[in-house]
């Protein structure tokens, strides 16, 4: 794998405790149905956000996907859970894009960081 050295990849920041992860695995139908179109929407619309840190996302070659959003409170997880276009988004998920999914909500009470010199 040659993204081992690209140097554009990274994890989210670590934060000041405590703050919340939304841990969202799932498992894709076969095809888009406009999936990657929407996807790149909502990615606009949590960074939007108040309170929304980051976001790490990555994709087994079979299928199974773990998306982990960073927030600061439960207000903010609130805020984008309500959010409208999002809402729709998850209805289309169920209906077109997702085999199965789970969401789990974490509080984060300890984070720190590993980077290796001169890496950027």
């Amino acid at each position: 794998m040659g993204g081992m050295s690209d140097l554009s990849v990274a994890p989210v920041a670590a934060h000041e405790p405590p703050y919340y992860a939304v841990v969202f695995t799932s498992v894709r139908t076969p095809g888009d149905h406009g999936y990657d179109e929407t996807s790149e929407r909502m990615e606009e619309r949590v960074r939007e956000v108040p309170g929304f840190l980051g976001m790490d996302s990555a994709r087994t070659p079979g299928g199974l996907g773990v998306t982990v959003g960073y927030f600061r409170d439960p207000a903010a997880i609130e805020r984008w859970r309500a959010d409208l276009e999002h809402r729709a988004a998850q209805e289309r998920g169920r209906d077109h894009w997702y085999e199965e999914y789970t969401v789990h909500v974490a509080k984060v009470e300890r984070s720190y960081r590993f980077r290796r010199a001169g890496r950027q």
